[in-house]
């Protein structure tokens, strides 16, 4: 018997990731305050509404250039491969500003238009929005209909998510670079903070680090 078997395309470009940061604890704390609404409910709190709505802002600013690969949670993962309109240098950066000002007057819309203004409901300003930018290798595969990426710099790229920035800039917005991102798409490191991040199974990973706000 011979095994058919998609061993993908393999490619190369920018990934990024959006991620919405402080989510899991206002979702968690609607939640708790409302939890017997919300058995009782017939439709899910307001604030999935707000989740959605934010994604949705977060994708009409970076699509194009990038291409949308799939949303994971309270972030979506996007590419832009090499060879395409992958933007570089200024472009780059004003694609992140503007993702990132969309988010905040949406965040700020959906905060004036918010009923209640108990504890957990004004957790709603918490929320906010970090960018990961890494450069690499990938293949790209069809499983069950849908594109998935797949790779070490796939990896690493997750990997930078969880990461010690705040611990250099304080509680801010932020894009994060890794040195190869910053190579390959002509970064202009003006007001950026240098900064390295170490995994357990990963060489120390070089980053670059733009505040937002």
């Amino acid at each position: 018997m011979t095994l058919s078997v998609d061993r993908g395309t393999r490619s190369s470009g920018a990934l990024l990731l959006a991620d919405i940061s402080g989510y899991t604890g206002f979702l968690g704390g609607v939640t708790d305050a409302y939890r017997a609404l919300i058995i009782e409910a017939d439709e899910p709190p307001l604030a999935y509404a707000l989740m959605s709505s934010l994604l949705d802002t977060m994708v009409a600013a970076v699509a194009p250039p990038f291409r949308i690969v799939k949303f994971e949670g309270d972030a979506l993962f996007a590419v832009a491969d090499d060879g395409t309109t992958a933007p570089h240098g200024d472009a780059l950066l004003d694609c992140l500003r503007s993702c990132h000002a969309a988010f905040e007057a949406r965040l700020a819309e959906a905060g004036e238009l918010w009923s209640c203004r108990c504890d957990a409901c004004q957790r709603i300003g918490d929320l906010g929005l970090k960018f990961v930018l890494h450069h690499g290798d990938y293949v790209t595969q069809r499983i069950a209909g849908r594109e998935e990426l797949a790779g070490p710099d796939v990896i690493v790229a997750h990997r930078l998510l969880k990461n010690h920035v705040r611990d250099a800039i304080g509680a801010r917005p932020y894009a994060l670079f890794t040195e190869a991102a910053m190579a390959a798409l002509a970064v202009p490191p003006e007001g950026m903070v240098a900064l390295a991040e170490s995994y357990e199974d990963v060489p120390p990973i070089r980053i670059t680090v733009l505040p937002l706000a």
